[in-house]
């Protein structure tokens, strides 16, 4: 978050997001291959790239916000929020939106 825009999604571009997350989920990989862990039992549970992005985000929006745990309803309202900010994200919140309603 940037001090110019408390409570909003910082306004980085989408690829430099992205590589960011790509970084981070390499990282994941070659730290959980080092301890032994076998990647056919560990890939399904990583996010994607633009998941990781959204999460990213998410957790920005919620330390503006005094890191208070979000209700349901302000969790929606933040992840809109950066599917209006990031439009090419819109897919992404949308999916990760189905999957919390599928398991409530």
């Amino acid at each position: 978050m940037t001090s110019e825009s408390p409570g909003r999604p910082r306004r980085a571009s989408l690829e430099v997001l992205r590589a960011e997350a790509q970084d981070e989920l390499g990282t994941v990989i070659v730290e959980r291959l080092r301890s032994g862990e076998d990647p056919w039992a560990f890939m399904d549970e990583i996010p994607t790239v633009d998941e990781l992005v959204v999460l990213i985000l998410r957790a920005e929006l919620i330390m503006a916000d005094n890191s208070r745990r979000p209700t349901p309803e302000v969790d929606y309202r933040m992840l809109r929020q950066i599917a209006l900010a990031y439009p090419d994200l819109t897919p992404t919140v949308w999916s990760m939106l189905d999957r919390r309603m599928a398991s409530a």
